[in-house]
Formats: structure tokens, sequence, C-alpha cells
């Protein structure tokens, strides 16, 4: 079961994150999806996770990238440290794009439940690479 839990994670890191598959989005996100260290005032169901990655991120970083250092999981629990990388191109969050190479570095911790994502808990660096990349 380990395994294959920590299969659905990478490929939502490979496929959602980095490609941007809706398809994939869909077939991996259960309806009940809960992300429990969403931003205050966000959406904390699959919206919101869909609304960080196509509106935010990918918008704002043209050439996305999923590193996977390390993964590991425990039952229905995968832990993943990983970084976010790409070039700052469009716009994010309000601050014009700086052409900056970013890294964004995150430890993560899903709930896996028949093959799709149930839950979210996760720690990034995103507030620190807002905070540098605004005093350009």
């Amino acid at each position: 079961m380990e395994n294959n839990n920590k299969a659905v994670v990478l490929r939502f890191n490979k496929e959602v994150i980095e490609q941007g598959n809706q398809e994939s989005f869909k077939e991996l996100m259960d309806d009940n999806f809960i992300n429990h260290t969403a931003r205050e005032g966000m959406n904390n169901g699959p919206a919101g996770m869909r609304y960080m990655f196509e509106e935010v991120l990918r918008p704002a970083f043209s050439d996305i990238k999923v590193i996977i250092y390390d993964q590991i999981a425990e039952g229905d629990k995968v832990t993943t440290r990983k970084a976010i990388t790409g070039t700052h191109t469009g716009p994010l969050m309000g601050i014009p794009p700086t052409g900056e190479k970013i890294t964004i570095d995150v430890i993560d911790i899903v709930t896996v439940k028949n093959g799709r994502y149930f839950g979210h808990w996760g720690m990034n660096t995103l507030s620190a690479l807002i905070a540098k990349l605004s005093k350009h």
C-alpha cells in the first residue's frame, strides 16, 4: 500500500503541479479532500488546490519543475520533501515578473485513500519568496 500511495503523490507532483494536467487532477483529487494548512480565507477543498497551482504558481513560473528529494510512507500517509523551481516570468500575487530563478522548499504530508488525495498538511517557503521578490 505504501508504495502505491507514494506513486500517487509522485504522479500528482509531476502531472498536476509540473505539467498542469487537469485530467490527472480530477482523477487524483477526492471530492472530500481537505487542505488542513490552506491560507486563511482560501478554499481548503479541491478548488483551492486547483487555484493555487493554476492561478498562482503556474502563471508566475513558466518553467515550473518539482524535484522530489525524499518520500516516506506509512499507512495512508505520504510525507514528501521537495522543491518547486522555475523562473519568475509572470505576476505572482501582485509582484511583477523579475526573471529570477526561484525555489520554493516544501514538506508536505498527504493522506491517500483509494488512490486519491484525501488530506494535506504542509509547510513551504512561499511567503519568504514573496517577501524577497517584493523588494525588487
